[in-house]
């Protein structure tokens, strides 16, 4: 999962959305650094991304990738996964998706007062000034996403080319998502 879709789980359970947030960019024990409520998030981050990675219908998607691509499947899936709850965010939220990207922004930055990963500052001020959990609803965005994130390193190169197998088997990938979606909703929830 990605940025939206962990902001959407972390409302789902109740949990922080800023520890949600936070997962990817905390490395060991989130009790000694930051409150419980914000250490939960991280661990429900850490639980849906663990939980994700090993349900049989993903594994199953990952093998649409070719050997060369399927090493970066995970990333690229996560993303096209924020895609899929973008075009469908009215299955599975009351409310618009701009309205919740705007009220996620808001709680997440009266909840950041604290101090927080460098790397975590940057990368969520350009996600807010960008619009990018928005802009997921349209394709050619995963697309560009991927190219940027691409670019971060040599050994990141090869996840540019995971986007054509993203487009040709985008049917099947969507009905993965509804499938397999509704099942993280439920596992999060027990978490």
């Amino acid at each position: 999962m990605n940025y939206l879709a962990h902001l959407h789980i972390a409302d789902h359970c109740d949990s922080s959305l800023l520890g949600n947030l936070l997962g990817d960019f905390v490395k060991g024990n989130p009790d000694t650094q930051f409150p419980s409520s914000i250490s939960q998030g991280i661990r429900l981050h850490r639980y849906v991304d663990s939980f994700t990675d090993h349900h049989p219908q993903v594994i199953e998607a990952k093998q649409v990738f070719p050997n060369g691509t399927r090493r970066f499947s995970g990333i690229a899936l996560d993303m096209f996964w924020d895609h899929c709850l973008a075009k469908q965010w009215r299955e599975y939220h009351l409310h618009s998706l701009n309205w919740f990207v705007e009220q996620a922004r808001i709680k997440v930055i009266e909840d950041g007062d604290g101090e927080l990963p460098e790397r975590f500052l940057r990368v969520s001020s350009a996600m807010w000034q960008g619009g990018w959990l928005e802009s997921y609803q349209h394709l050619d965005n995963i697309e560009f996403a991927l190219q940027r994130m691409s670019q971060r390193s040599p050994r990141m190169e090869h996840l540019q080319h995971c986007f054509p197998y993203i487009e040709r088997n985008y049917d099947q990938l969507s009905e993965t998502f509804s499938s397999f979606y509704p099942d993280v909703l439920t596992a999060s929830k027990s978490f």
